[in-house]
């Protein structure tokens, strides 16, 4: 059930802790115990991010640190986490690794370059209002995409599992390389993985509030310490370093820039994306206002935190916000709990750490990729919308066999190629009146008058350079196939928002078209629509003999039904 948000809310506009404001103390408790469980399910995940990102394990600790509170502080939303994830993390994988070695100094600089970066790129997006860009990422390019990303990750864990070093470059060459050095894989660390994943996987499905990912990490910590399974054979993380993390300016290499530039333009894509739709998810589920812009103060915010404390890009997280949401959390206090407990955990806790099995985060990560394998979702595209499924499975494929980077500018290209389809499509009608008085849409064909020699045809989609020569050609084949001449024709604009000035240049050319036949034209337009631009391009075209601008399709009718259409251009002429 929606819970109304609190008069108070609708009050409070501070810049400032609008995911804390109005504080409520009777939520306090609720977000409290979410907060622990968000840290209880999130630190073992963004511990495996790591192993996606190629950073050391520890800075995915520093993602839900400060840049946690950096949004808590800027952001607008009550309930969007905002952590390391899983698609910015494999961008950088699939992008760095060209300039630097995975894992290396460099690299890790390069990631906090990245970061801060993706910061400015916020920033900017935030002075020109562009909250709008996530609009431009369809569900349906979303889906295809994270689906991409769940193969590639769940196919580049799978030597992990099996204690194997990871070889070849893409999934493809990734699961053919396991295949052929399965006589090499380490029996110990298999059994491990299998032992680790159904933990995970059994307590999703009978104890789905049982922080599996963290009872298998806890588990296995203790086993590790006790057996030394570092000693069998058992591949294990080592030393974490524990502490607060040290402020440091990332390095601003010119030789890099180009790199660090594409990668973080394909991470800013993602967290709008992604980040606008979970919070608007969220808003709506509680009657709360969105402010997509406020939130993207909150996230560059958070990706400058994680700049200046040396660990990567981080993103508004729709697992992460969902555990959050199902554990009662209702404000940014659950989140900023959750950073505290983070907190002891690096200044207490990272010697145990090291105890950690690398075969338990490839199971953790391994999990995280297929749970983004969204066959729900595709198959649910399947058999709704043809044409977007192929958009996601393009949209995958380029993710699964190209790289991700590529998988993003394809993913937003075919969405705005989706968009423009959907809009050059003419969706176009030609009215005729019933005995009862009612106006009556029938597909377009000649001979079909509202009243004798009068055509009213109908536009339904906004009127851009893309589709404005189809509309003059319909229009146009309408009155030449008629076996009954037209004398007025009457464009009914009611359901046209836009008016491009390549649509408008149209209008005229069409006007000047219909005068030389001997046509008249009118049209129906209303002050919420067009009235203003259909005005101003009549008046463009004031040489052309036409009628003026009605409210109604019965006005323009009634007006028009004794009224002589304009003489053919060439018999005006002859006669001046």
């Amino acid at each position: 059930m929606k819970t109304p948000a609190s008069a108070d809310a609708a009050v409070h506009r501070l810049p400032l802790l609008q995911g804390l404001l109005p504080f409520d103390r009777s939520l306090l408790p609720h977000d409290i115990v979410a907060g622990i469980t968000l840290a209880a399910l999130g630190i073992p995940e963004v511990m495996g991010y790591t192993k996606i990102a190629g950073t050391p394990t520890v800075t995915g600790l520093y993602t839900i640190l400060l840049p946690l509170i950096a949004f808590a502080v800027f952001g607008a939303s009550r309930h969007l986490v905002v952590g390391g994830d899983s698609a910015t993390a494999a961008i950088l994988a699939s992008t760095l690794a060209t300039v630097a070695a995975v894992g290396g100094k460099d690299y890790v600089a390069l990631t906090s370059t990245v970061a801060l970066v993706v910061a400015v790129m916020l920033v900017l997006a935030r002075v020109f209002r562009l909250g709008f860009l996530a609009d431009f990422l369809s569900r349906s390019a979303l889906i295809g995409f994270l689906t991409g990303v769940g193969v590639q990750v769940a196919v580049g864990e799978l030597s992990g599992l099996i204690g194997l070093e990871k070889q070849g470059h893409g999934p493809l060459f990734q699961l053919v390389s396991v295949f052929q050095r399965l006589d090499s894989a380490s029996v110990g660390t298999t059994a491990l993985s299998v032992a680790v994943l159904a933990v995970i996987v059994g307590c999703k499905r009978f104890a789905p509030r049982a922080p599996g990912a963290l009872i298998a990490v806890v588990g296995t910590i203790a086993a590790s310490a006790a057996f030394d399974f570092a000693r069998h054979g058992v591949a294990v993380i080592g030393a974490v370093p524990g502490g607060l993390p040290s402020l440091a300016q990332p390095p601003l290499r010119l030789s890099d820039m180009n790199q660090v530039l594409a990668t973080a333009a394909s991470c800013f894509i993602v967290i709008i994306a992604q980040s606008a739709a979970t919070a608007r998810a969220y808003a709506n589920r509680y009657n709360e206002r969105a402010d997509d812009n406020l939130d993207i103060v909150g996230l560059a915010a958070a990706n400058a935190a994680a700049a200046f404390t040396s660990t990567f890009v981080v993103n508004g997280s729709p697992t992460k916000t969902e555990m959050v949401d199902e554990a009662g959390g209702r404000t940014q206090v659950a989140h900023l709990t959750t950073a505290v407990i983070v907190l002891l955990v690096l200044l207490f806790l990272t010697r145990p750490l090291s105890f950690l099995p690398s075969a338990v985060l490839s199971s953790i990560v391994f999990m995280i990729g297929v749970k983004l394998i969204d066959v729900k979702g595709m198959a649910e595209l399947f058999r709704m919308q043809r044409d977007e499924f192929l958009v996601a499975l393009v949209t995958a494929g380029i993710v699964v066999f190209v790289d991700v980077m590529h998988g993003i500018i394809a993913a937003v290209i075919l969405s705005l190629i989706a968009h423009t389809r959907y809009s050059y499509q003419l969706r176009t009608r030609v009215l005729t009146r019933a005995e009862s008085g009612h106006w009556v849409p029938h597909d377009v064909a000649p001979d079909l008058f509202a009243a004798p020699g009068i055509v009213v045809y109908r536009f339904e989609a906004d009127l851009f350079y893309a589709n404005a020569g189809r509309f003059m050609e319909e229009i146009l084949r309408i009155v030449e196939q008629a076996h009954v001449p037209v004398a007025w024709v009457v464009i009914d604009a009611t359901q046209i928002n836009n008016v491009d000035y390549t649509a408008g240049k149209t209008l005229v050319q069409l006007r000047q078209e219909l005068d030389r036949r001997g046509v008249g034209v009118a049209s129906v337009a209303v002050p919420e629509g067009v009235l203003h631009e259909m005005k101003r391009y009549h008046a463009l075209g004031a040489k052309a003999p036409t009628h003026g601008i009605f409210s109604t399709v019965d006005e323009a009718v009634e007006a028009l039904r004794d009224e002589r259409p304009p003489a053919p251009t060439a018999q005006r002429d002859a006669k001046a």
